[in-house]
């Protein structure tokens, strides 16, 4: 008998189909997983639109610091986000070298004669340049810093207009909100964004799981959809519900375990 966690992950896996196949139509293919969305969170025609409206809001206007996921359509967000001097806090690819700080003080400080005005944010941006010229951070090093997040943002496979998001099938947002909330550096009233392409926004009802993080606000290249009452997990990590070879490729998982969440 199929359990109820194997009856999302099947009603996941549809709606992620579905959507995948219109997004071929708008995506901007990756250098190393073309178009294979399983893989990566895709860039997207009027990905800049989107990142204009999100700028505009007033949680992002306030906030010094932010989350914001290793995601193609948000690597521009990345940069006027530095370049506006808000420190930027960002996972690696699969979390497998865990978090990077990003401190746009010190990296213009130390790179804008080499890469000047405007080079040194762009390659801060990317995926590659962040862990040249940003502070690998532990856990600890988060909870040491007094580092408080009160906007995360990240991009998804597809989202509704109630902020039920499925991302690519692994977990990963969902795990780095569990572990930054265990440790302090979240709480569930921090702000949680989505950027995405009209046709990943659903009007239809989704089926979350328990750790799903549920967005508070989704931005299109056309619209700021805002949720009410939008509810984020408090359980942490289900160690249990990890799929294989997660604590083994991801640092964080095995520090968090080590501190004793």
């Amino acid at each position: 008998m199929a359990s109820p966690g194997d009856e999302i992950d099947v009603h996941k896996t549809a709606v992620r189909t579905r959507v995948w196949a219109d997004l071929l139509q708008v995506a901007v293919a990756d250098s190393r997983f073309h178009l294979d969305f399983g893989e990566y969170i895709t860039d997207f025609a009027g990905s800049s639109a989107a990142t204009d409206r999100l700028v505009a809001l007033a949680a992002y206007r306030e906030a010094a610091v932010l989350f914001v996921t290793p995601d193609n359509c948000l690597e521009e967000l990345r940069r006027r986000a530095l370049e506006a001097g808000k420190r930027v806090l960002v996972t690696t690819y699969g979390i497998r070298r865990g978090f990077w700080l990003l401190d746009p003080a010190a990296i213009r400080r130390e790179w804008e004669g080499r890469l000047g005005a405007r080079g040194w944010s762009w390659y801060a941006a990317t995926l590659d340049g962040m862990e040249r010229v940003g502070r690998r951070v532990s856990l600890r090093d988060l909870v040491d810093l007094g580092i408080r997040v009160p906007v995360l943002v990240t991009g998804t496979g597809a989202i509704n207009t109630q902020g039920i998001r499925f991302g690519k099938g692994h977990g990963f947002f969902d795990l780095e909100w569990a572990m930054l909330f265990s440790i302090g550096v979240i709480q569930q009233s921090a702000v949680a964004v989505a950027v995405v392409h009209d046709c990943q926004l659903l009007e239809e009802d989704l089926r979350p799981d328990v750790f799903d993080t549920v967005c508070d606000v989704v931005i299109t290249p056309t619209r700021v959809v805002e949720v009410e009452a939008a509810q984020k997990p408090t359980c942490g990590i289900l160690w249990d519900r990890l799929q294989p070879g997660m604590l083994e490729d991801i640092p964080p998982l095995q520090e968090l375990k080590e501190m004793g969440d």
